[in-house]
């Protein structure tokens, strides 16, 4: 009796120290989620590391000694998450503040020493190259140089080769995003990826070893000397000779062949990335745990296989587990550094780490302990992963094929008594691949809407057949084949053309699946208080037995659908699109959004697709009441002719005809219409006259549909100007006719063009803020000089997107018009050279 007592209790304390592991990693982790932001706005206040370490060790100690009380226990617990929390927090805010301190600022022609040890990325017209820079800081630095050219069957002309030293000159190119919520963050993805600006180079000239050292660079130049620096060095060199290898054969799909293998997508055709985008599959592209664990199984068991043939004695001396454990994970070391260190291998690295240092205590294993673990500690190594989509993908889905793992374990042991037949066994399998499949698609929906803003409805389908062929089947081949080419290159050449035909397999399906169904991308609109009922609900679903009930989850997906539009205050935001002009102004349940913007060319870069669409997402629009091109002008209406077919809108008002879906009714844009939007809010057309439209085509910019909305239930800030491409002759008409008219804010004509925006316009309107929407660096010179010293002279602020990026306007009915600018949300898009508001 006693020894069962005794038991009991060190079972328990196991259990509560593996719970307190658990909270510490999981407030670790939500800690450096909250990288960026202001704990105040939470009502929380970072507190230095040494302080939240001793309150944690603190809640350790207490917990330890009064574990039987259990409301002390509770509180402890509190703390200890709270603790390690706020920990991870000041963590992650004190790396991001060292790594901002080399980011670049502007744009800038120079002259750079640099050193290539990674390997270049091959485009159409392009090449992409990280590269160390020497000198420029008192650390080195990496940035990412950029060359326009001509390739040609993948070669690349003027190549960086890895290993070697470089004097470049060129154009320093800072990243810049269009800071828009919902639209991909350059700026962010460089940071994360450590790259404190892009590079475009003019020329090239190599250097010796001499020079670098003549240079004052003796340190770094003993530093690529280390053992772990050349060896890393030499992967790179040998993923450029697989590259080299698979681009001088005949190869049906040498860039999958190649992306599969090494993680390189150089060869990688478009269409192709495209067609893997639509189906939901374009994690396979990349180097995962599968990949790096295949090598490590396929290297473990011809250990085992030649250990039962010549010397099986040596497992009288280490057990099976035990004598494993360092090939395998010297096996994931070698492939992690041969793909890069990427975080999807990392992972794998971390956990196969973890495992092998419980066996060999021989503890007992807690795979969500683990992958916790894993995960802190590679977020210690690199807090900046937390901002990759990768990590919350790739751990995500982790958790959920352990909650899969631990569910299948359960059914086995109530079924132990009855052993399945072969059949019945195969049958449990297809069940479990197929429902795993649909438990990982919804279970990471809400990564999906938060970092791509879509969804493609057939991942489930199509990764039921993709993922047993390319894991078991293609994968496990490029790792032959890649391991030959270091033996035997003809071997390797034939294992290569067994792997092509295998792909091509998987693409003829892939393709037949495309004419029956004809997958797309599908835009989700969900606003982030349905998206945090959607978390939670999923949450809760997937938590296990007893932890909390599961029909909490179905009052999480009944607010979802139960989402109340009509709460939605007054907003009114004009977007950064660059060198064009796009507002969107909600107020309750109606939505208008006036003009699109757009790019030159869509179809290269498209304003719709990667501006348009996800801010729709992210604000929960999927239709738009109301849309007004104010004229037909590319940057005011391309991204509409671009994403028409996938935008839906009820009325579509312009000062042109143009063609329209068959559900958007189209109406011409003319002096005296007028609408509400909700209560309290007004939308007015000023021009251009009836009369007017008929040299719209000629006149565009004079013909202009001028729009006037006031918001009556805010204080302040009540009336809004938008002008259009709208320029002096029109001024003096809206002069001539609205001559009481009020404007707080003026969206200003034409971009701030000199012929827009005259004196006398502004003088007699004087509007309290003044708003221009162009683009960075853009070649007409908006806003121009002339525009802004009126400005300046009249005492009105002028706000632009190239500085501030979306500039929005809010009001809670009663109380002050609020305005906020999207590039303060972000402490990597505030410039330290933004200029101050004109004033």
């Amino acid at each position: 009796m006693k020894l069962t007592s005794v038991g009991f209790i060190i079972a328990q304390n196991k259990n509560d120290n593996n719970d307190m592991v658990q909270l510490i990693c999981i407030g670790w982790m939500l800690g450096i989620a909250f990288m960026g932001t202001s704990m105040t706005d939470f009502g929380l206040s970072a507190l230095p590391v040494s302080v939240s370490l001793t309150m944690l060790v603190l809640s350790l100690v207490i917990t330890h000694r009064y574990k039987a009380n259990l409301g002390l226990k509770y509180v402890c617990s509190c703390m200890i998450l709270v603790s390690s929390l706020l920990a991870g927090y000041q963590y992650a805010e004190n790396r991001l503040t060292e790594r901002l301190k080399f980011k670049e600022e502007k744009s800038e022609q120079t002259d750079v020493i640099v050193y290539v040890n990674r390997l270049n990325e091959l485009k159409e017209k392009s090449v992409s190259q990280k590269i160390t820079v020497l000198g420029r800081h008192p650390q080195p630095v990496q940035w990412i140089s950029f060359r326009k050219q001509e390739v040609s069957e993948g070669q690349d002309s003027v190549s960086l080769h890895p290993g070697r030293y470089y004097h470049l000159t060129g154009t320093v190119r800072p990243a810049y995003s269009f800071a828009v919520p919902g639209a991909f963050d350059v700026e962010k993805w460089y940071l994360q990826q450590n790259i404190m600006s892009g590079f475009s180079i003019h020329a090239v000239q190599e250097l010796t070893e001499q020079d670098i050292y003549r240079a004052g660079h003796a340190d770094f130049l003993h530093q690529q000397r280390s053992v772990s620096s050349r060896v890393l060095l030499w992967f790179e060199l040998k993923r450029l000779e697989i590259r080299e290898f698979i681009l001088v054969h005949s190869f049906g799909n040498k860039g999958l062949l190649l992306a599969l293998l090494t993680g390189d997508e150089s060869l990688l055709d478009d269409n192709i990335r495209t067609q893997f985008q639509r189906f939901g599959m374009s994690h396979l592209l990349a180097i995962s745990g599968p990949h790096v664990l295949i090598l490590a199984s396929m290297v473990c068991w011809c250990l085992i296989r030649l250990i039962n043939r010549y010397k099986v004695t040596v497992y009288l001396r280490i057990p099976k587990p035990y004598l494993v454990i360092v090939p395998f994970l010297s096996c994931v070391v070698l492939y992690c550094a041969f793909v890069g260190f990427e975080i999807p291998a990392l992972r794998t690295l971390f956990s196969s780490m973890i495992i092998g240092v419980v066996l060999l205590l021989r503890q007992k294993l807690k795979p969500l302990s683990i992958l916790l673990f894993s995960a802190s500690v590679l977020l210690l190594m690199d807090p900046f992963s937390i901002l990759s989509a990768a990590f919350w993908l790739s751990y995500g889905a982790c958790f959920i094929l352990l909650r899969i793992y631990q569910t299948v374990q359960r059914s086995e042991k109530i079924q132990h008594e009855a052993p399945d037949s072969g059949l019945s066994q195969i049958r449990r399998m297809l069940d479990i691949l197929f429902i795993s499949q649909w438990k990982i698609f919804f279970a990471l929906l809400p990564f999906m809407i938060i970092f791509f803003k879509q969804i493609a409805w057939i991942t489930p389908f199509s990764n039921l057949f993709a993922i047993p062929w390319i894991g078991l089947v293609i994968v496990p081949l490029g790792v032959i084949a890649g391991l030959s080419f270091f033996i035997c290159e003809p071997l390797s050449s034939a294992v290569f053309w067994l792997n092509d035909q295998c792909i091509a397999l998987l693409l003829w399906c892939l393709n037949l699946l495309d004419m029956l169904f004809r997958p797309s991308l599908i835009p989700i609109a969900m606003d982030t208080s349905v998206l945090f009922c959607l978390i939670l609900g999923l949450i809760l679903l997937f938590l296990p037995l007893g932890v909390l009930p599961k029909t909490w989850a179905a009052l999480c997906f009944l607010a979802v659908f139960l989402n109340d539009d009509t709460r939605h205050d007054f907003e009114l935001s004009i977007l950064d699109v660059g060198q064009g002009q796009s507002v969107f102004i909600r107020n309750q349940n109606q939505s208008l959004m006036v003009d699109t913007g757009g790019s030159m060319d869509e179809t290269q870069f498209s304003i719709g697709e990667q501006i348009i669409l996800p801010f729709l997402s992210v604000k929960g629009i999927p239709t738009l009441d109301y849309m007004v091109l104010t004229h037909l002008d590319q940057d005011h209406s391309g991204a509409y002719e671009h994403i028409k077919d996938r935008l839906l809108v009820t009325k579509l008002l312009s000062s042109e005809q143009l063609p329209v879906p068959v559900k958007t009714q189209f109406e011409y844009c003319s002096q005296g219409q007028q609408w509400q939007m909700g209560e309290g809010v007004t939308v007015q057309v000023l021009l251009p006259l009836g009369e007017q439209l008929a040299q719209a085509a000629q006149e565009r910019n004079e013909t202009s549909c001028v729009l006037y909305i006031q918001v009556r239930q805010a204080t302040g800030i009540q009336n809004f100007l938008l002008m259009g491409d709208a320029g002096w002759p029109t001024e003096f008409q809206l002069l001539q006719q609205y001559p009481e008219l009020k404007v707080d804010v003026l969206v200003l004509g034409h971009h701030g063009s000199r012929h827009s925006s005259a004196y006398a316009f502004l003088k007699h309107y004087q509007p309290a803020v003044a708003v221009v929407s162009a683009g960075k660096d853009n070649r007409y010179g908006h806003p121009t000089q002339e525009v802004i010293q009126r400005l300046k002279a009249l005492n009105i602020p002028l706000y632009s997107t190239v500085e501030k990026g979306t500039v929005s306007f809010s009001a809670v009915p009663g109380k002050a018009m609020q305005m906020s600018f999207y590039r303060d949300s972000s402490p990597w898009m505030i410039s330290q050279n933004d200029p101050e508001p004109y004033s």
